[in-house]
């Protein structure tokens, strides 16, 4: 089973590639399993646990919106950011079984929407520490058959008619720090200042070529 992760910050467009690359790939008969770092992450599972089950939380009514609809975290104290990093150890343990999972089932491809990369540049977000020697996830061995990087400006994202809540200098900070790792993380950097279609152009070239 081959891997392909796409990263970047938020509002780069890698949920609009992840589907067209999912539907191009089924098109060739593949068999797809769809990912998604956040999504499946234990933290989120508590909080939507929390939500529905929190009886506190339904009588103050405090509990009524939607995980999709919450706006993302932008601070975060130490004891959360600790918890954060235990999630991730755990969430990766969690990842390894799924992939056996997904070998058995003999599934071709895993297409990942966000990747462990992108929560590691938010826990680093969230403590305002540099990324560069970051042990988190350093050990972790995946295999993954191409692991791409969204480059896009900040500025062009504010510019788009739907915007990310989190602001300019959110963006800014977070493509600082995932640029600190592209190299260890043996990301291929994709051009995304150009329309969807010429992204995903380039997106399906390299992904071809490795797969024949």
């Amino acid at each position: 089973m081959k891997i392909i992760t796409i990263s970047g910050v938020d509002g780069s467009g890698k949920s609009t590639q992840i589907k067209l690359l999912q539907e191009y790939l089924e098109s060739r008969d593949m068999r797809v399993f769809y990912f998604h770092a956040i999504e499946f992450g234990l933290a989120t599972k508590l909080a939507d646990f929390k939500k529905k089950y929190c009886l506190i939380c339904k009588i103050k009514g405090l509990c009524n919106i939607k995980s999709s609809e919450t706006k993302s975290v932008t601070k975060a104290n130490w004891l959360q950011i600790q918890l954060r990093k235990i999630f991730l150890r755990i969430d990766i343990l969690r990842f390894k079984k799924l992939i056996k999972k997904l070998e058995k089932e003999k599934i071709d491809y895993l297409l990942s929407d966000r990747f462990f990369y992108d929560s590691v540049v938010n826990i680093h977000y969230l403590e305002n520490s540099d990324i560069k020697n970051s042990a988190l996830i350093q050990n972790s061995k995946f295999k993954i058959q191409n692991s791409f990087y969204m480059d896009i400006s900040p500025e062009q994202i504010m510019q788009r008619e739907r915007k990310p809540d989190q602001g300019l200098e959110y963006l800014q900070k977070k493509t600082e720090l995932f640029k600190q790792k592209i190299e260890d993380w043996n990301m291929q950097i994709i051009d995304a200042n150009q329309s969807k279609e010429e992204i995903f152009n380039a997106i399906k070239s390299i992904v071809t070529l490795r797969t024949l």
